[in-house]
Parts: C-alpha cells; structure tokens; sequence
C-alpha cells in the first residue's frame, strides 16, 4: 500500500484557522491523473499541491500541479506558497507549472514573497454571471480562461453578497472575483470575496490566483504599486501585493496545522 507524507498548511494566515488551508503532497514521481484527482477529492480543500522534485531542471527545483476537489486549476497562489513553506531549505525556490510557467517563492522575513504574473482584464458585460452572484456591481471584466471580475460600490455590498452557488455552478468552471475600495477607516487598500462553484469551491478563503488580478486593477485606479489586500471570507486573511511589472509580488505568513501519511 503506497504510503504518501502529507502536511496542511494554512496560507495567507496570521494566526491558526485563519488564511486558506491547503495539502501539500510531495511525490518521487507523478500518479496518474485520476489518482491525484481522487486525492484532493478526498482531502475536499480548495486545493492541494502536489510536487515532484526535478534535480536536471536548471530552471526550477520541483514541478507543481494544483487540484480543487473536482478539477486541475491554471494556477493557485496560497497552496503555492504552502508548497514552499514545507519544501523550502534555503533562502527561495522555484516551481515549474504547466500553465503559469515558473513560479518562484523566498522569505520574507517572518513570511514568504511569492511572484506571480499579472493579469490584465477587459470589461465585458456579463449579466448570466452578475445575476447568479447577486448584488449590484457597477463594473465587470472578464480574462480568458474563465476569469471575471465585478466592482461593488464599497467594501459593505461585498461582505453582503449571498451568491447563487447552484446557478454558477451551471455556467461552468469560472472564478468570480468581487471587489470594492476598503472602507475609510479601513488598513486595507481594497477588499475582496472569490467564488469558484464551477470549479469545486463555492466561496475560497484566500485566493492568490486572484490578486495577479486585482492587484493590477487596483494599482491603476488608486495610482500606487503597493496594496494591502483583504479577502472578507469567513476564515478570513490578508495579504501585501507589489505591482512589479509583468509580475505581482504577493506577502503572506503560512502556519502548519496537521502532518501524516495518505493511504492508498
């Protein structure tokens, strides 16, 4: 019986049950494609990591695939920097991806700083969606590859969406990204909810897919390359996010919360 070490690690968290839990799994080599996702059905977060280390690679040190609890996902953020919180030996390491390309990870003091490629939007009209999420949204956008984006007038309609989980799902596996200027009063420079139905997440506590979005919108419409973001899910977290070019510099801590083996 294959024995598989597994640590959860809570992402974007400055405390214990906060952030977004994600499992990291290193492997010796890839199962196929069905086992891994029976995995992170199993494990039922938003994601879980697996790894391959890749010592001929000059570009990376491991190879990393992503799976919510029903689909393999472009790129994820938080379980990302989870990976690197249980991997990482020195000072950085480097991800290959399939579809994000190389993905690299350092200490920050206390946290860690991970590099993401920013993402531009362009605003479409996208009623199906808007209605399923509820609301009034002033503005929508949308990215190919099943990203959209809506902006609430502030941060309160944001933290009050009560979103159709049933409907969305049925248009398919896209991340819909609210969001709105943080209160006044506020620390934060914006805020944020992410629902992803369609992919086996209904709402997720932290996403950092989502900030190589939103840190890019913010940046322009505020005129500042550094944000402190907050994503108002119910667990809850934030994180610091750079506009540094082509890329988005995300900050975050991670805290381990289980290690053990997986049967299969």
């Amino acid at each position: 019986m294959p024995i598989l070490p597994f640590t959860q690690v809570d992402a974007f968290a400055d405390a214990p049950f906060t952030g977004n839990p994600a499992a990291v799994m290193p492997l010796d080599a890839w199962l196929d494609d069905a086992t891994l996702q029976a995995i992170a059905a199993e494990n039922n977060l938003s994601e879980t990591a697996f790894t391959v280390a890749t010592p001929d690679d000059p570009d990376a040190d491991y190879a990393l695939r992503w799976f919510t609890p029903t689909v393999e996902v472009q790129l994820c953020g938080h379980a990302t920097l989870a990976s690197a919180h249980v991997l990482m030996t020195g000072d950085a390491v480097r991800f290959r991806t399939r579809h994000a390309g190389i993905l690299t990870v350092r200490r920050d003091g206390a946290g860690y700083a991970l590099s993401l490629p920013a993402w531009d939007m362009a605003p479409r009209a996208l009623p199906d969606l808007a209605a399923g999420l509820g609301g009034a949204p002033v503005e929508s956008y949308w990215r190919d590859g099943g990203y959209s984006l809506f902006l609430f007038p502030n941060a309160d309609a944001v933290r009050a969406l009560r979103p159709d989980f049933a409907a969305l799902k049925r248009l398919g596996d896209v991340m819909l990204i609210a969001t709105a200027a943080a209160d006044h009063d506020s620390d934060v420079d914006i805020c944020s909810r992410v629902f992803v139905p369609g992919g086996g997440v209904d709402e997720d506590p932290v996403t950092g897919s989502a900030h190589g979005l939103l840190a890019p919108f913010w940046a322009a419409r505020l005129g500042k390359a550094q944000l402190r973001a907050e994503q108002a899910s119910a667990r809850g977290g934030q994180l610091g996010c750079t506009l540094d070019g082509d890329r988005v510099i995300l900050t975050g801590a991670c805290r381990t919360m289980i290690e053990g083996k997986f049967f299969i």
